[in-house]
């Protein structure tokens, strides 16, 4: 049996054919454009998903299912997007939207979610019944795993993990309110650090490596810093590592996962940043005495997204 699995994104659809498994058959992409609203952009993710089959050199009696992955929440007893920022979506009828173009069952959920469940299918967590999966990007999202099938709560929105507060008063937050985790572990926190470092040290190596343009600091350069030892970003990335610690310390006192991935572009970062967590995560995790999740890197990166859409439906 094959699923068809689509990935929506703010500039692209892509979209898959996968099998049971996990493996991807075939794929391909094309343009959101979602200046043409929502429904001309549900009608493009129908069309790609089914000229995928096609172009597959398969047929839609052997597709059991169409998952979608959005950058949003669904909720699932309606049927309805009520909410997706990238998308620019508010009280979207996904499911009615796509029943105009195929009789297939469809299922959608959250980006991140579905990234978690690829993973769980074909990824680093493959085989282990309870994993969560974290993205370390411009914010912080997650998936979470229980039991083989995806949580999300009792309204769409048990994974973000990202907006639970780990600093009470803390860091203002997109979201409104302060202290959220994703203001601390994020590729934008990296970022923010470094440029108050710069403010007050204008002439630290981290300035020097951007040719003194304070717009042009990167996480990576940051990390790259921290790992030759400069002094300034050692201690940037060493409360980087804190604060991460403290929010996977409560996802195992939380979930107890047997594995937690990370994805994201700090994930890049590879040992240097997993060795850091796993050297101090025991000090934040509530039963010492007895086993804990492991942290390990993602590995499904950009395909991800179509795998773990199409094994919705599965």
């Amino acid at each position: 049996m094959l699923y068809i699995g689509i990935d929506v994104g703010g500039t692209t659809i892509k979209a898959g054919v996968v099998d049971a498994d996990g493996n991807i058959l075939f794929k391909h992409a094309g343009p959101t454009g979602l200046e043409r609203g929502y429904g001309s952009v549900i009608q493009d993710i129908a069309t790609l998903g089914l000229s995928a089959v096609k172009e597959s050199g398969h047929t839609l009696d052997e597709v059991k299912a169409i998952g979608i992955g959005i950058p949003g929440i669904m909720d699932q007893r309606t049927g309805v997007v009520p909410f997706c920022t990238n998308l620019k979506w508010h009280d979207v009828p996904i499911i009615e939207e796509m029943k105009k173009y195929t009789d297939l069952p469809v299922y959608v959920d959250n980006d991140a979610t579905v990234a978690g469940l690829a993973e769980s299918v074909k990824g680093v967590s493959a085989g282990c019944s309870n994993s969560v999966f974290i993205t370390l990007g411009t914010g912080v999202g997650g998936g979470i795993i229980i039991n083989d099938r995806v949580f999300t709560g009792s309204h769409g929105v048990a994974s973000e993990i990202g907006h639970m507060v780990t600093v009470d008063g803390g860091e203002p937050c997109t979201c409104g309110k302060r202290g959220c985790w994703e203001r601390y572990t994020s590729a934008t926190a990296l970022i923010r650090e470094g440029r108050r470092l710069c403010a007050v040290k204008p002439d630290c190596a981290l300035m020097q490596s951007v040719d003194y343009d304070i717009r042009g600091i990167t996480a990576k350069h940051v990390l790259d810093l921290a790992k030759t030892g400069d002094p300034d970003c050692a201690r940037i990335f060493d409360r980087y590592v804190h604060h991460l610690c403290v929010g996977l310390g409560n996802l195992i006192n939380l979930y107890d996962p047997e594995v937690i991935a990370l994805g994201g572009g700090v994930s890049h970062a590879g040992a240097f940043l997993l060795d850091a967590i796993r050297a101090r995560l025991h000090d934040y995790v509530f039963f010492k005495s007895m086993p804990y999740a492991r942290v390990e890197l993602a590995q499904l990166t950009n395909d991800a997204g179509i795998i773990g859409a199409a094994m919705l439906g599965r």
